[in-house]
C-alpha cells in the first residue's frame, strides 16, 4: 500500500488460513524525496506527463518489488509460498465524477520482477459500475471488525480520512470525510522541512483561527452526502493558500488544519454514525495525540482507541486490507461495498497479472 500521504510503501504478509487475517510480518520502505517530488508533480497537468507517468510507474514497480522481496527476506519465506501481491498503486488522479481514477505502478513489471501473481487496479471496476472507486477498505472492516451488539465506527487517518460505520443489525456504510494528514504534512514540510507534525506538537503551539476554519469548512465537499470520495485533486496546498488572508502565523494555520481534520471527522460521525459507541483509529494520524485529544473532546460519547485493541495494528490496516482484496479477486469474489462506494452492484475488483 502506498497512499495519499506519499510517504512510502507499507508491505504486509498476511495469512488467511485461519478464521481471520493474520499479520505474519511487515515492512516499511520510505519514498526517496526525488520520487515523492515526481509523484506530486503528476497530480497536476504538465509537460510530457504521459511519458513522465510511465517512467514513474516503472520506478514504482521496482520500489514495490524491492519492498516485497525485503519483507520476504525478513520473514524467511520464499516467493513461491505467496499466492498473490495486492498492489494498490499510487494514485495520481481521482476523478470519479468524470468516470475514471488513475493508480500507477506497472503491475506487469512487478509480477515479472517478483515472480508472484499481482492484483492491481482495484478501483476501476467499481467506477465502471457507477461507484466512486473509493473507499474500498470498508468492505474489509465489515468482514473483520463488526460486533453483533456494539455500534462501532472505524476511522482511517491517512492523507485523506475515511470513515466506516458498523451498526449492529444494519448495513455497513463508509466514505471519505475530507483531509486527514495531507494538508498538515504539506504545511509543515513547506515551513519546517519536516515530513509530518509529530504528535501534533507544532499545531499545539499555535491557535486555531476561527474565520479561516469556517472558510475551509465552507468547501462544498463537506456538505455533500455520502457515498463520496476525495483526494489531492481537491485538497492540496493551493486550495489552502487560496483561503489565507495573508498575515496568519504558520503555527496558527497548522493548528487550524488540525481543527479542520478533527471537526470534519466529528461532524461526519455525528451525522452519519449516530449512536456509535466505539471509534477505532488506524493510519498514521492515529499517532497524532493533539488530534486525537481534540477529537475525543468533540465525541465524548465514543470510546476512542486504535484498531490494535481489535487485533489489527493501526499502521498496517490498509496494507492488510489490500491483501484481503487481492484474495477476493483471486477467488473471483466481490471486493467492493456498494453502500460505501455508490456502485450499482457488488463487483469482483482488480486486474490479475499472472507471474
Amino acid at each position: 500500500m502506498s497512499g495519499t500521504s506519499l510517504d512510502g510503501i507499507d508491505v504486509a504478509l498476511v495469512d488467511f488460513a485461519g478464521d481471520r487475517a493474520q499479520l505474519l510480518a511487515s515492512h516499511y520502505q520510505p519514498y526517496p524525496q526525488s520520487l515523492k517530488d515526481v509523484l506530486l508533480g503528476l497530480h497536476q497537468p504538465g509537460f510530457d506527463e504521459i511519458h513522465r507517468t510511465q517512467l514513474a510507474a516503472i520506478t514504482l514497480a521496482h520500489a514495490y518489488a524491492d519492498a516485497s522481496l525485503a519483507l520476504l527476506i525478513k520473514a524467511g519465506i520464499s516467493a513461491d509460498h505467496i499466492q498473490a501481491i495486492g498492489c494498490h498503486g499510487q494514485t495520481i488522479r481521482h476523478r470519479p465524477e468524470q468516470g475514471y481514477t488513475v493508480q500507477i505502478g506497472n503491475a506487469a513489471l512487478l509480477a515479472e520482477l517478483t515472480g508472484i501473481h499481482v492484483v492491481s487496479d482495484f478501483r476501476s471496476r467499481d467506477i465502471a459500475a457507477g461507484g466512486q472507486g473509493a473507499p474500498l477498505v470498508p468492505a474489509f472492516h465489515d468482514t473483520v471488525l463488526r460486533h453483533p451488539a456494539i455500534h462501532r465506527a472505524v476511522l482511517n487517518l491517512g492523507g485523506i480520512a475515511n470513515l466506516t460505520d458498523l451498526p449492529p443489525g444494519r448495513g455497513t456504510t463508509g466514505f471519505d470525510t475530507g483531509p486527514g494528514n495531507l494538508l498538515m504534512d504539506g504545511w509543515i514540510n513547506k515551513h519546517q522541512g519536516r515530513p509530518y507534525d509529530k504528535n501534533g506538537e507544532w499545531a499545539a503551539s499555535g491557535k486555531c483561527i476561527p474565520d479561516l476554519l469556517q472558510r475551509m469548512l465552507a468547501e462544498t465537499y463537506f456538505s455533500e452526502l455520502p457515498p463520496k470520495s476525495t483526494g489531492r485533486d481537491l485538497f492540496n496546498l493551493a486550495w489552502l493558500e487560496n483561503l489565507l488572508a495573508g498575515p496568519e502565523s504558520p503555527a496558527d494555520i497548522q493548528a487550524t488544519l488540525l481543527a479542520l481534520t478533527s471537526d470534519s471527522v466529528a461532524d461526519a460521525v455525528n451525522r452519519f454514525c449516530a449512536g456509535a459507541e466505539e471509534l477505532y483509529l488506524c493510519g498514521g494520524g492515529a499517532h497524532n495525540s493533539a488530534l486525537i485529544s481534540r477529537l475525543q473532546q468533540q465525541l465524548p460519547h465514543c470510546r476512542i482507541q486504535k484498531t490494535d485493541a481489535l487485533g489489527i495494528p493501526a499502521d498496517w490496516m490498509e496494507a492488510i486490507a489490500f491483501a484481503w482484496l487481492a484474495r477476493q479477486s483471486m477467488h473471483l469474489r466481490a471486493g467492493n461495498l456498494p453502500a460505501a462506494t455508490g456502485a450499482s452492484h457488488s463487483c469482483v475488483l482488480g486486474a490479475i497479472h499472472p507471474a
